[in-house]
């Protein structure tokens, strides 16, 4: 037996009370939290190396909490990873309890705070100067503002991941900083905003982080085309972005394009983007491997930008397509140049049913999961994939009203390993006699093969 790479022997008259501490505390990493608290009562032995194992700890911040800040980091003494949340009705830790908590976990790389209100500018930057090996910060429904941000990112220089939701000292004009790059702008790795109502004011702090890897701008207010025409111009390593919910239109996905390196690519509920967008990023973002497109249902994104995803980006692995309306044409291109394509999702789309359904089975070999979701599919759809897809093993079919549990019955029954979800309840009799009738049927699979064709209009 082995701990932390060096062997441990034990004999067989070796009782569980004299096993050594490395092994114990191995031992207690694969234990939840309510068996851990049992364990630490075993003995005064345990309750010591139980506590000095974790190095993760989830806290009630509760204004309280700071009465027994001393004796609770006095047994954690070895936390590395720390989520402070409180609920919203309740008053949350003040800046000394954060300061007094900072002075015992210096070796924090971890923080996460949620709803602590009361935390100022003061707290932050004091926290900031006490923990710098810092390298993940995320807050949501805080109410400090950039200044105490500056004090982190001029403080924790190792610091990799920055998230941000709903930072409310940013709000209605109570702030006019910026937040800067400070000495993070050669480490940080990933910016997330959502809900931040002046997210412009991170403008420097994203166009000076060289070596920004992925950027998530979620709901976030102003007119972002030209935002990320500096960003592409300045930061040339993105791999993945996020764009929701944003003010941002063809000018901005033109501004992405020049992100010659980008694999993964969300663009959910941008009203002002359409085709023409999308093929500038095809284009240009030939390494893509993950795409997801919400259109809204506005019917600007459809079988053109499809048709040059398709052209441009072969080692695309993963497609959702919500509210886009794409048909077996777009869909074809796809499964003839995506040969990697292992993953899609088709939603709220009402050009999508049969004859695209048949399109995917008869000639997306490599897929093996997919999800249909509110579109005009109906059970012959179902037939065409139980003779399609040979390393389909997940199908997930939802809100189909077309769709019966004698159709899913039909699939589950034909293709017995595959894993079918479907909203209505499908009986296992039912299966039972479909995968009778289907071995009495003895359909030859060329024959079954061929007639898909009926859906894809070949003759």
């Amino acid at each position: 037996m082995t701990s932390n790479n060096f062997p441990i022997f034990l004999s067989p008259s070796t009782s569980i009370s004299d096993l050594p501490n490395a092994l114990l505390a191995s031992i207690f990493h694969f234990l939840g939290p309510a068996d851990r608290k049992q364990c630490s009562l075993v003995s005064r032995s345990w309750f010591q190396v139980e506590g000095q194992s974790r190095h993760r700890l989830s806290l009630n911040a509760q204004s309280d909490l700071i009465s027994v800040v001393q004796s609770l980091f006095s047994r954690f003494d070895f936390v590395t990873k720390l989520s402070l949340k409180c609920d919203r009705r309740s008053l949350s830790i003040g800046d000394d309890a954060l300061i007094l908590i900072s002075h015992r976990c210096q070796n924090l790389i971890r923080l996460k705070l949620r709803s602590c209100r009361q935390l100022t500018d003061l707290g932050i930057e004091n926290f900031a100067k006490n923990c710098r090996k810092l390298k993940k910060f995320s807050f949501g429904s805080c109410n400090f503002s950039a200044k105490g941000l500056n004090s982190v990112v001029n403080n924790c220089l190792f610091l990799e991941e920055l998230s941000v939701k709903r930072l409310h000292g940013l709000a209605g004009g109570k702030s006019t900083e910026s937040v800067e790059p400070g000495v993070v702008g050669s480490s940080l790795k990933m910016i997330s905003l959502k809900d931040v109502y002046n997210g412009r004011c991170f403008e420097p702090l994203i166009i000076g982080s060289k070596n920004l890897k992925t950027l998530s701008l979620v709901r976030c207010y102003g007119d972002w085309d030209k935002f990320l025409q500096l960003v592409t111009k300045n930061v040339h390593g993105l791999i993945e972005m996020h764009l929701e919910k944003l003010q941002v239109s063809d000018l901005g996905l033109e501004a992405v394009s020049d992100c010659r390196n980008l694999e993964i690519f969300h663009l959910l509920k941008t009203p002002n983007c359409s085709d023409l967008g999308l093929m500038s990023v095809a284009e240009n973002c030939k390494f893509l491997r993950k795409l997801h497109i919400d259109g809204l249902k506005m019917k600007r994104i459809g079988d053109e930008g499809l048709m040059s995803v398709a052209k441009n980006c072969p080692n695309l692995q993963e497609l959702v397509l919500i509210g886009v309306d794409v048909t077996h044409t777009g869909l074809e291109q796809l499964s003839v140049n995506c040969r990697k394509l292992e993953r899609l999702a088709l939603c709220g789309s009402e050009s999508v049913g049969d004859a695209e359904i048949a399109c995917i089975a008869a000639k997306c070999i490599a897929l093996r999961k997919l999800c249909i979701k509110n579109c005009p599919v109906s059970d012959h759809g179902m037939e065409a994939l139980a003779v399609g897809c040979p390393n389909l093993v997940k199908v997930k079919v939802k809100k189909c009203k077309g769709v019966t549990s004698d159709g899913v019955g039909w699939l589950m029954a034909s293709r017995g390993s595959l894993t079918v979800h479907l909203d209505a309840p499908v009986v296992e009799d039912q299966v039972a006699n479909v995968a009778n009738d289907f071995r009495h049927l003895a359909v030859d699979q060329d024959n079954s093969r061929q007639d898909l064709g009926v859906y894809l209009g070949e003759t």
